[in-house]
């Protein structure tokens, strides 16, 4: 589903429509917006609701959350190691992704201040919208998460990805919790510079990663963005053969907003957005933000940071 909605914001979901009805149908799992509130209640789409061709004309913004999903939480109270608003004005033809650091100090719309990490951890999707939209300004229109399982079984499902890594990992302390009987090991990885072909295990740990990168967790959303580009545009390549494993690798491991037929009303911006420089990307470095915060957490000046936002996110 990840790659479907990326295509539908950057070219190729055509390929994908009868993979948007199966993965739909595995997950069944939707929280309606556009008005979250952290007590917002998973419903399952209407299977009588029939998908409807009429074309996107206005903007939208939806929110990419990709989580920890390992032993060491328990049900949906997981933290968001990605966070990731995308803006979508069809009539410009532009596509806008800025990563928000999973570290900065914000007020939590469920109360109280800390990592905007744990919003969804204190209160599902709903509450990590609504933290998003009370500190940003901004109004997100749909969600998707995708826990660490399912990104890892998406990319084995689609054969990999293709990425020139510009932000090279060395990581003696990276965490050995996805396949591991001890959720707290750890285990040394390495994903060098350079043209790279990553399977769903090496990608995790490209974007994953928290050391040995000079710029933290601004490098790391940087990767993050770079395998979200691989992952557009390998999902170009997939066939109808592969449908059924990408319906697969993503059952349990997504939630969404977006329903089939807003899935249906994406195809038409295919084409007009297929050029890769139509996507631009941002980031929250120094000085939109700095470190000094409570438990070693990022200051945002939001003096700096709101007339950003709204300048892409208006």
């Amino acid at each position: 589903m990840l790659a479907i909605v990326l295509s539908s914001v950057a070219g190729g979901i055509a390929y994908f429509m009868p993979a948007a009805q199966l993965a739909l149908d595995s997950t069944g799992q939707v929280i309606q917006v556009p008005t979250p509130s952290p007590t917002d209640l998973l419903t399952s789409p209407s299977p009588s609701s029939a998908p409807s061709a009429q074309p996107i004309t206005g903007a939208f913004t939806v929110l990419l959350l990709g989580s920890d999903d390992d032993s060491k939480f328990q049900g949906d109270h997981v933290l968001t190691q990605s966070m990731i608003l995308v803006r979508v004005v069809p009539s410009q033809q532009k596509v806008t992704m800025l990563s928000i650091p999973r570290d900065l100090y914000v007020h939590l719309s469920t109360g109280g201040y800390g990592k905007i990490d744990g919003a969804y951890s204190y209160g599902g999707a709903g509450a990590a919208i609504a933290t998003v939209e009370q500190d940003f300004q901004v109004h997100i229109d749909d969600y998707i998460w995708i826990g660490l399982l399912g990104l890892i079984k998406l990319i084995d499902a689609i054969g990999g990805i293709d990425v020139v890594t510009s932000h090279p990992v060395m990581d003696d302390y990276y965490p050995s919790d996805v396949y591991s009987r001890d959720p707290y090991d750890y285990e040394r990885v390495a994903v060098l510079a350079g043209p790279q072909h990553l399977d769903g295990i090496n990608a995790m740990q490209y974007v994953r990663s928290r050391h040995g990168d000079f710029q933290s967790d601004f490098g790391r959303s940087q990767r993050q963005q770079e395998v979200l580009t691989a992952i557009r545009v390998k999902a170009k390549e997939v066939s109808p053969e592969d449908l059924p494993a990408l319906s697969a690798a993503l059952k349990g491991e997504l939630k969404t907003s977006i329903g089939l037929s807003r899935v249906a009303q994406m195809l038409p911006l295919a084409a007009s957005l297929d050029d890769p420089n139509a996507i631009r990307q941002l980031f929250l470095l120094p000085p939109y933000t700095h470190g000094g915060a409570p438990g070693g957490s990022l200051i945002a000046d939001w003096g700096a940071i709101l007339p950003l936002v709204h300048t892409y996110f208006p």
